[in-house]
């Protein structure tokens, strides 16, 4: 759980960006968009595949310009 103290003389405004800037750290943002609609679990590992399909690829392409110069 995500929790601050609000500091002598600071105003409410840098303490509820400090709170946000907490919860983007912590992933909680990106939890509740993950559940908030039911995926399958095929969907899940479908996303999975396509991710890690993504990131081989890529560094694929950045290993190839490498050995180019």
């Amino acid at each position: 759980m995500v929790g601050i103290i609000i500091k002598e003389g600071e105003s409410i405004e840098g303490a509820l960006r400090r709170f946000k800037r907490d919860c983007a750290n912590a992933g909680i943002l990106s939890e509740i968009k993950k559940r908030e609609h039911f995926e399958k679990p095929s969907v899940i590992k479908k996303k999975a595949i396509d991710t890690a399909r993504r990131k081989r690829d890529k560094k694929k392409r950045i290993f190839a310009k490498k050995e180019k110069i």
